[in-house]
């Protein structure tokens, strides 16, 4: 950080707006959109259970933090498996996922006029997919994005489906948007996302309802991977009328943990926290009673949490 009232001996590195400027391999945040897309195709249904065992692409292993045989939707995203999306990559063409990524926003300008903003890596328009890098790129791998792109992306998904352009000032009236989205599937996305947050804790905020899902992702430094990594946590809140997205990107984290879920998450959890109290935004924990989710009306403090690997 810096004072931009004096910068004096401030580098010119450190003014950059990293929001629009530096883009990332997006990780485990875009696998949400993956099983969205996966439902809206048709080539999964809601319950049904996916084989996770371990198996090989191009003779490369397709590896999970916390590996299991078998998953529901839910449990691919509350356990972040690389090996569950991967197999519902592999039952769509590469075009679906693509054009789902699109949708929200991805290598996209957000056309707010900021200076040196970057749009990220998609290939969409790639006519030859090896298997390989159908199933990373499902788990993030291979695409590049900016934090406001995934923040973008998650609004769309807070909107339950419904994609609005950014502004910076508040527009009045709001903007209509469009429908990218099923709405009846995003909104089963968002209540996963709420499964997520509740597992992880992290990134609860006391008295409200918030759905995340975390990532973490290897750096690239001239052209190879090497072992520094991206924290990231990115949600929406309050679940029952989602007001704001959030993405919190952590860059090499150095205290020992690099997951999303253990470095980024409390963060999270005290920037959403603090605009959600700010802004007067009623408290909706205790309101899950009436929902689908009704572990959701836990209300968990901050700091309640065992030490665990979240993806």
């Amino acid at each position: 950080s810096y004072n931009p009232n004096n910068r004096v001996g401030v580098k010119s590195e450190l003014m950059r707006n990293r929001a629009i400027t530096d883009t990332f391999e997006p990780g485990s945040t875009v696998k949400p959109f993956v099983v969205l897309t996966a439902l809206q195709r048709g080539v999964v249904k809601r319950d049904e259970i996916i084989d996770t065992t371990s198996f090989k692409l191009s003779g490369k292993e397709i590896v999970d933090v916390a590996p299991r045989a078998q998953q529901t939707l839910d449990e691919i995203l509350m356990n972040s498996s690389n090996r569950g999306v991967s197999r519902l990559a592999l039952r769509m063409p590469p075009s679906a996922l693509m054009e789902t990524y699109q949708n929200a926003g991805l290598s996209k300008p957000t056309d707010l006029g900021l200076i040196g903003e970057q749009v990220g890596i998609l290939n969409a328009n790639r006519k030859r997919w090896a298997d390989i890098e159908r199933a990373t790129v499902a788990y993030g791998y291979g695409i590049t994005a900016t934090p406001l792109q995934i923040a973008r992306a998650y609004a769309t998904v807070g909107s339950f489906g419904v994609y609005r352009p950014l502004s910076i000032t508040k527009v009045d009236p709001p903007v209509i948007g469009k429908r990218v989205f099923s709405e009846k599937i995003t909104k089963d996305i968002v209540g996963i996302l709420e499964k997520v947050a509740i597992k992880n804790k992290r990134a609860m905020v006391e008295g409200y309802r918030v759905g995340v899902k975390t990532g973490t992702a290897r750096k690239i430094e001239n052209g190879h991977y090497v072992n520094k990594y991206v924290a990231f946590t990115a949600g929406i809140a309050p679940i029952s009328d989602p007001r704001y997205a959030l993405v919190v990107l952590i860059n090499d984290p150095k205290a020992g943990e690099y997951y999303g879920g253990a470095v980024s998450a409390p963060v999270f959890s005290n920037i959403m926290g603090y605009a959600l109290r700010a802004n007067a935004i009623p408290q909706d924990a205790e309101a899950a009673e009436n929902t689908t989710t009704k572990s959701a009306k836990r209300i968990v403090y901050i700091g309640e949490h065992k030490n665990q690997k979240v993806n």
